[in-house]
């Protein structure tokens, strides 16, 4: 998985009540003018909504009408095509806003990372939280559950909608995970190859050696590992597109003897490892499931070995942002630290290294909106323009998620808590 959060509204912070956003106006709470003059009733609204996000440097309008927010200060324009949009972005601004902009209903006129960099920011200032509506919005919601089917059909959802799509926009390696750029100035396609070798370095792979990969995507991982390393790989994917592009790509290789790809859930997974790995996956396993990824971790390893899980994640726990929980991601969950422990804690896994790639994942995704924009045609050729939309928000606010510090990027690498194999320093992280 990859990056996976924006909207127009910042998500709950822990705040006190009194810091909360006014709910959506009755018409008895509204200023007598307002109920004769559409355009300063529009003008109260957009006040309204500039205070609910905390005042960001943006200018809030709506189409041929009021005005209101940062003026000249500001970074960019929304502008709602009408009142009834203004109104239901007010309703429930997490889902809604999404919505309103993949169906043109709104339009921004500036950057659309800073406007939403801006109202990240403005709300983490402003201690907001989720008004009580949109508290009981939010508890009504059903999450996607990640049981053996519902996974499948989760991941269904997002990655089997074309490889041709993705190959658009992610570069030679086909990596939709987190790159490692050693300078800021290396190329998406040099920090894919950094990425992967930081990740072999960590789990200091050696040649002869079996790894199980939990998760593999595109196959681009476990084929570095075989050819750079020497090691032959056992990769697990329930992407049956993913899968299918990874054993064309492994056969071309001339890899097959070293690398199987096998389309079946890690939850499946049986063999003993020297090391166990897995990019980007965690995100679509679930909370009630980390008991259950940590026993097949502990099952691979034995008493030895090394392992190694790569997600994106929060300071504190918090659910998905629902725009894109049900439009880009179902059933993903970017754990907490504190909640990634419960794959280790029950299975005597020692936690041996921890380290946050958060900036990384930002340069990454900038480089993927690039090319996305890059694209822009081609995708519209292949589904529509509100997909267009949708996908340019998804990739625009996940840069703004990781620039402010809403997502996080984590590496931690373990190993069973009985082991003495464990490096004296991290000089191994840095020297081929």
């Amino acid at each position: 998985m990859n990056a996976c959060e924006q909207s127009l509204a910042p998500e709950a912070q822990r705040a006190p009540a009194a810091t909360r956003p006014p709910p959506v106006p009755a018409a008895a709470d509204l200023p007598p003018q307002a109920l004769t003059h559409g355009s300063a009733f529009d003008r109260w609204l957009l006040m309204k909504l500039d205070a609910a996000l905390g005042s960001p440097q943006v200018d809030f309008a709506v189409r041929n009408g009021a005005h209101a927010g940062a003026g000249g200060d500001s970074v960019a324009r929304v502008t709602f095509a009408d009142r009834a949009t203004l109104l239901s972005v007010l309703a429930d601004p997490a889902m809604h806003f999404g919505d309103a902009y993949s169906d043109g209903r709104v339009s921004i006129d500036g950057d659309l990372v800073s406007l939403l960099e801006s109202v990240y920011r403005a709300g983490r200032r402003a201690g907001r939280r989720a008004s009580l509506l949109q508290r009981a919005i939010t508890a009504f919601r059903r999450p996607h559950i990640n049981t053996l089917s519902g996974s499948r059909d989760n991941i269904h959802h997002h990655y089997d909608i074309g490889n041709e799509f993705y190959a658009l926009w992610l570069g030679s390696t086909m990596a939709y995970t987190c790159a490692y750029y050693p300078t800021p100035s290396a190329s998406l396609d040099a920090a894919q190859v950094a990425k992967m070798d930081h990740v072999c370095r960590k789990l200091r792979l050696k040649a002869g050696e079996s790894v199980v990969e939990a998760g593999c995507g595109w196959g681009t991982l476990a084929l570095h590992m075989a050819r750079h390393y020497g090691v032959k790989v056992r990769a697990f994917n329930i992407s049956h597109e993913q899968i299918e592009f990874a054993r064309a790509r492994v056969a071309r290789a001339g890899l097959a003897g070293r690398v199987e790809y096998i389309e079946d859930d890690y939850r499946n997974i049986s063999g003993h490892y020297d090391a166990f790995v897995s990019v980007g996956m965690l995100e679509h396993v679930g909370l009630r499931n980390y008991p259950t990824l940590g026993q097949v971790a502990q099952r691979c390893l034995g008493g030895g070995g090394r392992g190694l899980i790569h997600s994106i994640g929060r300071n504190y726990p918090a659910r998905l942002q629902p725009w894109i929980e049900k439009r880009i991601f179902p059933g993903a969950y970017p754990p907490s630290l504190g909640e990634m422990a419960r794959i280790f804690e029950p299975w005597d896994l020692s936690i041996l290294d921890i380290e946050n790639l958060r900036l990384h994942y930002a340069q990454t995704l900038r480089h993927w909106l690039e090319l996305y924009e890059g694209a822009s045609e081609r995708v519209r050729g292949m589904f529509d323009e509100k997909f267009v939309r949708m996908w340019r928000l998804y990739l625009a606010g996940s840069v703004a998620a990781f620039t402010t510090g809403t997502l996080q990027l984590f590496q931690v690498v373990f190993a069973p808590g009985a082991s003495n194999d464990i490096p004296w320093t991290r000089a191994h992280l840095y020297t081929r």
